[in-house]
């Protein structure tokens, strides 16, 4: 029941805004529909774990084996609510933007939730495609044709490769579906197969790492990832960087380890490198960054590999870490995000050596802006905090890796780069003396202020009490580490 919802609800309305031919009407339809959503995803949070309204499975397409299967586990529920939760902040925030046949971007951008909501509940592997899919194509055309000047180049290079990384997928998805007992799509069936497939779990398994690593993205295959982020309308990103990126975490923890455990076991080192490695990359390249969406892009890089690097870890500690930092960074990305198009909107760049001495003209932004900026770089008290915290943990007392002590370190540097460019983004962009462009500047107005401070509110209460956040995903990890254990290591 409350899992279809979540799925139709956007869906449907999404199909319906194509038809509202007045930008102002759309807009509010939009709203509306995600606020809908939201309170739909805060029920799913009061029914008890057992409740048969978390769960709904009927025939789909019976001749392949795939049937219609939504559910709400724990994992589930925080990446649903994020997902609620981000959409109307994002409508809030940019409801000042204008958007050429605004009926048909808040239409496409409905159709995305539809799709995030889908692979965040899928409980069969062709339908987890057919969301992963749905939730891709929507963006695409966003970006296409409502992105910058570069809209074109950027968004290609997104499709060539989120398509070559969803083709891999397929593939790798038809092999499995093929060795199933009873030729099925479920994920029980999938997760079965463990014990049913050999040496083929190795080469599989970099079909299903390299479709979710683009998604992530995690080095070197985050090429895309800075071009699209600048290209792409404010909103656009918001959603990319604060929700899609979970896409790829979440398909690893609920697609890949369970399914291929042998494999994550024996690749897990080398996957473990390449987030390291693309964590000092990313934080280096932000530093030397002079646009403010770069530098945001780059630092979303950093923190998706220490979480990358957590799953592979394989422990308790570290998986929940995974689970409530998911939900952090959405909120602390589409923050920082909000802040950028912000400014951009007002002073018409994003160049930090053109800024300067905001916090003298906009001093509820300034304020705003160094909680969520500290909050990113895990400052105590802060939602991620704990969540960075658990990560680090989990790495450093992991024996599913040799060099988890030299994974830690090399990790830790990485978060005293972050604290190196986001101090020093906010010394150049809001201290000091005011210039000619930013001279005229005005605060905020009370709609984006209440949207900052809702973020601000959410950090706080998280950082200061996790212990809600951490209960909804105690079972998942337990069931996900049960199925992720690998008896010949």
């Amino acid at each position: 029941m409350i899992p279809v919802l979540l799925i139709v609800i956007p869906l449907v309305s999404g199909l319906v805004g194509f038809f509202i031919k007045n930008d102002k009407s759309a807009r509010g339809w939009s709203l509306f529909a995600s606020l809908v959503t939201l309170v739909i995803s805060l029920w799913g949070l009061t029914l008890s774990k057992g409740s048969a309204l978390l769960n709904a499975d009927v025939e789909w397409l019976p001749s392949l084996g795939s049937r219609f299967a939504v559910g709400l586990d724990g994992m589930g529920q925080i990446l649903c609510l994020l997902t609620a939760l981000s959409f109307p902040i994002i409508f809030i925030a940019t409801w000042r933007t204008e958007y050429r046949k605004a009926w048909n971007f808040y239409a496409l951008m409905l159709l995305s939730q539809a799709g995030l909501m889908g692979v965040f509940l899928a409980m069969d592997a062709l339908l987890f495609y057919f969301f992963w899919e749905l939730a891709l194509i929507p963006v695409y055309f966003l970006c296409s044709i409502w992105g910058g000047e570069r809209r074109i180049q950027a968004s290609f290079k997104f499709f060539i490769y989120t398509f070559v990384g969803s083709l891999l997928m397929l593939v790798g998805i038809i092999w499995l579906y093929t060795h199933t007992a009873d030729h099925s799509f479920s994920m029980k069936s999938f997760y079965d197969l463990r014990s049913r497939v050999g040496g083929e779990q190795m080469w599989l398994f970099w079909l299903f790492f390299i479709a979710f690593g683009i998604k992530m993205p995690i080095w070197p295959l985050h090429t895309w990832q800075p071009d699209a982020y600048e290209q792409s309308p404010a909103a656009v990103t918001m959603v990319l960087s604060g929700i899609m990126v979970k896409m790829g975490l979440f398909g690893i923890i609920r697609w890949l380890a369970p399914v291929l455990p042998a494999a994550t076991w024996a690749w897990g080192d080398t996957a473990s490198a390449l987030c390291i490695i693309g964590m000092i990359y990313a934080s280096l390249v932000a530093i030397r960054q002079d646009d403010l969406k770069r530098l945001v892009a780059y630092s979303s890089i950093a923190h998706i590999g220490l979480m990358c690097l957590a799953i592979f870890a394989t422990t308790t500690t570290g998986m929940q870490g995974v689970m409530i930092q998911m939900f952090n960074h959405g909120i602390n990305i589409i923050g920082m995000w909000i802040v950028v198009d912000l400014i951009e909107r007002q002073f018409h760049t994003r160049k930090i050596s053109e800024l300067g001495g905001l916090a003298q003209k906009a001093p509820t932004l300034a304020i705003l802006l160094v909680i969520v900026a500290l909050a990113n770089v895990a400052l105590p008290l802060t939602n991620a905090f704990i969540g960075e915290f658990l990560l680090f943990s989990g790495v450093f007392t992991s024996t599913a890796t040799t060099y988890s002590v030299v994974f830690t370190v090399v990790a830790g540097i990485s978060i005293i780069l972050s604290a190196v460019y986001t101090l020093n983004m906010i010394q150049r962009v809001f201290f000091g003396n005011t210039n000619a462009l930013t001279e005229k500047g005005k605060d905020i107005r009370m709609s984006e202020k209440l949207v900052l401070a809702a973020i601000v509110v959410l950090i706080l209460v998280v950082g200061v009490y996790p212990k809600p956040v951490l209960d909804l995903t105690k079972d998942t990890v337990e069931t996900i580490l049960t199925k992720m254990s690998y008896n010949n290591k």
